[in-house]
């Protein structure tokens, strides 16, 4: 007896058009990309502690329809993103599930999105639990970053045509692997110096990181500088070569987010880390790290070769018998 799920059962009977998807998984991305952008906000304004139980607010209601403090709706509004955003995975899922031909990774993108809504979810509860210790927060904004990662695969997928022809090198490739890895350590060292900071999330006395923040403060500099060391590389590397037109197009809008993050960084230290910059720099820290991602993805195209693979065995027509073909029904 075969087994139908609730959205396998709707596939059988309707279908949506890549429009659809596009629109599902665009607004994933971005509501992606304001998580991380309340998140900082919540920080910088000290509203971590604005709603100081989980997953309710006071302990009664999960949200307060009157809050009776600029802390408290700074944080409800943060955790309401969160519902704009399963709202926008689900619609993703969906659509993706309803396409025709079936894409499985596409699904099991989606799928990947909710999920890591989910323990990104339990992380920020947990955060408010262990009265924002740094090093759960640093893992909560990590899992966003993992989520980003996740929105920024399915919306490339869900546009994707498997087009065949010239493609870059396998050094190329190699340096573009490296550019996402390097970011990443960019990410990870941003977390410690936040941690370490001064901005703590609250104005209640939070433990901070015990490392030097001038020491981290400077390996995370370090860090950047090699991204953009690897992004000048790639870039030369693509310019010679016939299958780079695309990639190179990608790295030169990543090398202006990039250098426009540098700048921000910099002045935001010799100023002394005014809220405002922070923000800035967090979230173009989230467009730097789609960035890189995009040109991994259009650098080393054969991350979809199996999608290839599966839409021309899907799409290809059944051949009739040698005797049909030789005499048609009209």
């Amino acid at each position: 007896m075969r087994v139908t799920t609730p959205l396998g059962w709707a596939a059988d009977r309707w279908t949506l058009g890549p429009r659809a998807l596009r629109w599902g998984t665009t607004a994933s991305l971005v509501t992606s990309v304001l998580i991380v952008l309340g998140g900082v906000v919540v920080r910088v304004t000290g509203s971590g502690m604005g709603c100081p139980t989980w997953p309710t607010c006071d302990g009664t209601n999960v949200i307060q329809l009157v809050p009776d403090s600029i802390h408290l709706l700074i944080e409800q509004t943060n955790r309401l993103v969160t519902g704009l955003l399963i709202i926008a995975v689900g619609w993703a899922i969906v659509a993706a599930r309803l396409q025709r031909p079936r894409d499985r990774m596409l699904t099991r993108l989606a799928w990947s999105m909710f999920w890591l809504v989910l323990a990104n979810a339990i992380a920020g509860g947990v955060t408010v639990w262990v009265r924002l210790n740094p090093w759960v927060v640093a893992v909560h904004f990590v899992l966003a970053m993992g989520l980003l990662a996740c929105a920024t695969f399915t919306w490339h997928r869900a546009r994707w045509t498997g087009g065949a022809g010239p493609r870059p090198s396998a050094g190329s490739r190699a340096v573009a692997w490296a550019l996402v890895f390097v970011t990443g350590a960019v990410v990870a060292t941003g977390t410690l110096v936040t941690g370490s900071g001064p901005h703590a999330g609250d104005a209640i006395e939070v433990p901070r990181m015990g490392f030097d923040w001038n020491i981290v403060v400077v390996v995370h500099g370090v860090a950047a500088v090699s991204v953009l060391a690897l992004a000048v590389a790639l870039a030369f590397r693509l310019r010679a070569e016939d299958g780079g037109t695309l990639a190179l197009r990608r790295v030169g809008v990543f090398l202006l987010v990039l250098f426009v993050q540098l700048a921000l960084g910099t002045t935001q230290s010799l100023l002394g880390i005014p809220e405002v910059l922070v923000v800035l720099h967090v979230t173009l820290a989230a467009l730097v790290w789609i960035g890189a991602l995009r040109v991994l993805l259009d650098t080393d195209p054969r991350l979809w070769s199996v999608r290839e693979h599966q839409l021309v065995a899907q799409l290809e027509p059944v051949r009739a018998p040698d005797d049909e073909r030789a005499h048609p029904v009209d």
